[in-house]
């Protein structure tokens, strides 16, 4: 009690001295720098004198609340956190020192300020206090201060001392705080003699461990995350803790079993290759196969959480071994996962099985179906089947985890890949949109893997009915890396294509994109069915079918993308098929590749040079067009916005046709029509007219300086490689549309005060307008 006197009575005095000093050199007006410079420091007086003022605590709770809402500089920071622990001091009430604590954790986050001046006050209210959410929350501070102090490690183990100590504290809050505490600071390495000499090292993972077992589950929760925390800042943890986190696995309480989940994950990653004894047994297993088996033991768990937890946690475990991964599709344990009791009872058993029965027992070579007494299952039979259950569970986000986790897996292994290419299939028949988004992405990561039988194929394809734009967009995507393993395959997805083109207009470019891929990927089943697909006969002629037709546009894609690796299927074109090739040469040369065509100079192409001489030859059209948008500046108005109009809409249909150009079209579009509106709004000068007789006019022009606004934003914003040039362009553009905005306000609203604000507006514009 007598140094708790003292330290307030020490305190109290620095705090007047400053106090008094603030207060006396107030009077001095004829300085008004130095006026300024003293604004700083009042702020801890402020305060002073409020939390005199108070009769009451719920009075000073309240000047507190209220100066919790300014801010405090840097350099006011300690004075105010002396008048804070000045008044916890004298404060008898346990919600005011709570709020005191609050805000010196607080302060002591601001920016510029060092913390270590006021370490030693907090430490000694902390070791005073009686209250547990006070001192739960004087724990917090410290860990605030703890944090950016971490360099000074004497201090950092002094702090894990003190967060040791309050551990046996009756409260759980404080031992949560306490092992955040230990889990934030625990010291990573160990110290030098020297700076040994008054600190005694702890070994902070046994001191947590031993709060996996306490009473409070949320304190056994605090205890596994102070665990992670220390792994997550480079500490390796011990494998003695694997045992720990096992028993944690089966806990009452869902958030530790979530947090138990993610530990085992990180110990499985940390010694996969070490040896586990299994339970009443001799057999051993390595450890991450352990951690796998107890993991997928979690996807049944009864909290849906945890499933996510161990459905999403399951992708990232590589380094298991196949048995253990194949079980995962299996919810009857493999022979692969028994084991007999000793290898000498194994050897045993292979002794005398022989090929024959020895007649001398009843039924002896009858096949062993039941598990019998004297093997030992290498993994929990819950565990079986997890990605199953995980599949088939009711909430919709442990099924995406496990299409997730599925995938990633797949990907490490072409075998894996194969045996779960059916449950992913499936998932594309989910009632939820984002389930069967994630399971086509899913299969298209794998898809080099794989190859689709017909049955699947058929439920992939099923999908392409499906009213979301994505799904069907996310399913092209998909066929355009899918591997078809027959020619009915193909024509089966090409009529399913159709019919989702004849059903959906608007798919027309994403179904060309994909089925140009198809016939690439697959040139010789394309072949038997060329004659069938373009309707030819081997003696009659048949109708030239309607170039048009995006469905015609679209066998042709699939046909002319198979005729690239297979030169003899061009044999099978009739005439007009040739002339159709010249065509989509030109107008699509992005999904129509260069031929080699015998005997056809006009359509034969020797090498992808044409594309590029193609896209050349566009780059150059718009470059000229622009050119010839130049010289509007010695055309007359009527015939400079004809100009303007007419490069508009060529620039527009080139977008259309080249996709490659299509930004750069657009961009210079838009800017013409940004011209184009300026050139009509200006026809007439609006300041010479008397104002009553130019309503319509100036309705007009101010819809047009609107649109330009708008349309700058989008050039600016909404296209990505602009150039300093181009931004500077764009914002003069804009200018020039708030300029006239300005005058049409100006003429036409009556009263000054919108005019004046407009006019400041405009001024601010200018000055940060780029010169």
């Amino acid at each position: 009690g007598a140094g708790r006197a003292a330290m307030a009575a020490h305190l109290k005095k620095r705090v007047y001295e400053e106090f008094t000093r603030v207060v006396q050199q107030q009077p001095h007006d004829e300085i008004p720098a130095k006026k300024l410079r003293l604004a700083k420091p009042s702020k801890s007086a402020a305060l002073h004198i409020d939390l005199c003022k108070s009769t009451n605590s719920t009075e000073a709770l309240q000047y507190l609340l209220q100066f919790a809402k300014k801010p405090v500089e840097a350099e006011s920071v300690e004075g105010v956190v002396r008048i804070l622990l000045d008044h916890y001091y004298k404060e008898s009430e346990s919600s005011v020192r709570l709020k005191i604590a609050s805000l010196i954790g607080l302060l002591s986050k601001t920016s510029g300020f060092v913390p270590d001046c006021i370490v030693d006050e907090v430490i000694v209210a902390l070791n005073n206090e009686k209250s547990h959410q006070v001192l739960a929350q004087l724990l917090d501070t410290t860990l605030v201060i703890g944090v950016q102090l971490q360099e000074n490690l004497p201090l950092s183990f002094r702090l894990v001392d003190i967060g040791c100590k309050h551990l046996l504290d009756t409260s759980h809050i404080v031992r949560n705080k306490c092992l955040q505490l230990v889990g934030c600071l625990g010291s990573l390495e160990r110290l030098g003699v020297k700076e040994l000499e008054n600190v005694a090292t702890k070994d902070v993972q046994r001191i947590i461990s031993d709060s996996f077992t306490d009473q409070d589950p949320r304190v056994r929760t605090a205890a596994m995350k102070a665990m992670l925390q220390l792994h997550e800042r480079g500490m390796k943890l011990q494998q003695t803790i694997y045992c720990q986190a096992c028993r944690a696995l089966s806990d009452d309480y869902e958030q530790v079993r979530s947090v138990a989940v993610q530990l085992v994950w990180v110990l499985s990653q940390l010694y996969a290759d070490s040896i586990v004894p299994i339970p009443s047994s001799n057999e051993e297993i390595r450890l991450v196969d352990d951690a796998f088996g107890k993991i997928c033991h979690m996807v049944n768990d009864g909290s849906w959480l945890v499933r996510i937890q161990a459905a999403k946690l399951l992708g990232s475990m590589h380094q298991v071994s196949v048995q253990f991964l194949e079980q995962t599709l299996d919810k009857k344990l493999m022979s692969d996962l028994k084991r007999k009791r000793s290898a000498h009872e194994r050897a045993k058993e292979l002794y005398t099985s022989g090929e024959f029965s020895s007649g001398r027992k009843w039924g002896d070579d009858a096949p062993k179906e039941a598990v019998d007494t004297y093997t030992v299952n290498l993994i929990n039979s819950g565990a079986c089947g997890a990605f199953v259950h995980g599949l088939e569970d009711a909430m919709y986000e442990v099924r995406n985890a496990a299409v997730e986790s599925l995938c990633m897996l797949a990907q490490a292994s072409a075998s894996f890949a194969e045996k779960c290419l059916d449950f992913l299939v499936d998932m594309f028949n989910d009632e939820i949109e984002e389930v069967r988004l994630g399971s086509i992405h899913a299969l298209r990561k794998i898809s080099c893997h794989i190859r689709l039988r017909e049955d699947q194929l058929d439920t992939v394809l099923a999908v392409l009915e499906d009213s979301s734009r994505d799904i069907r967009e996310a399913l092209h995507e998909l066929l355009c890396y899918t591997n078809v393993s027959t020619k009915d395959g193909i024509h089966l997805a090409l009529v399913e294509l159709l019919k989702n083109l004849a059903k959906y207009p608007t798919d027309r470019n994403s179904i060309w994109k994909c089925l140009k891929y198809v016939g690439s990927r697959h040139p010789t089943l394309v072949l038997p069915i060329v004659p069938e697909l373009l309707s030819t006969h081997p003696y009659f002629d048949t109708p030239e079918p309607d170039m048009d037709d995006p469905a015609y546009i679209a066998v042709l894609v699939l046909v002319f993308n198979a005729a690239k690796t297979c030169p003899t299927m061009s044999a099978l074109f009739s005439d007009h098929t040739f002339r159709h090739y010249a065509y989509l040469r030109d107008s699509l040369s992005d999904l129509v590749p260069p031929l080699q065509l015998p005997g056809r100079k006009m359509v034969s192409v020797s090498d992808s040079s044409n594309h590029e001489l193609n896209e050349d030859s566009s780059r150059q059209f718009v470059q000229q067009s622009l050119d010839r948008a130049q010289t509007i500046q010695h055309l007359d108005s009527q015939g400079a916005q004809e100009l303007l109009k007419l490069t508009i809409r060529d620039l527009q249909r080139l977008g259309e046709l080249q996709p490659e150009l299509a930004g750069m079209a657009e961009f210079s579009a838009n800017y013409l029509q940004c011209q184009l509106l300026l050139m009509k709004s200006l026809q007439e000068k609006l300041w010479n007219v008397a104002a009553p007789l130019y309503l319509k006019q100036n309705v007009m022009a101010a819809s047009a300086a609107r649109q330009i606004v708008e349309h700058t934003y989008r050039l600016e914003f909404l296209y990505s490689g602009l150039g300093s040039r181009q931004v500077a362009t764009i914002h003069h553009m804009r200018l020039q549309a708030k300029a006239l905005q300005l005058i049409l306000t100006a003429r036409t609203s009556r009263g000054m005060e919108t005019v004046i604000s407009m006019c400041e507006k405009f001024l601010q514009e200018l000055e940060i307008f780029p010169r």
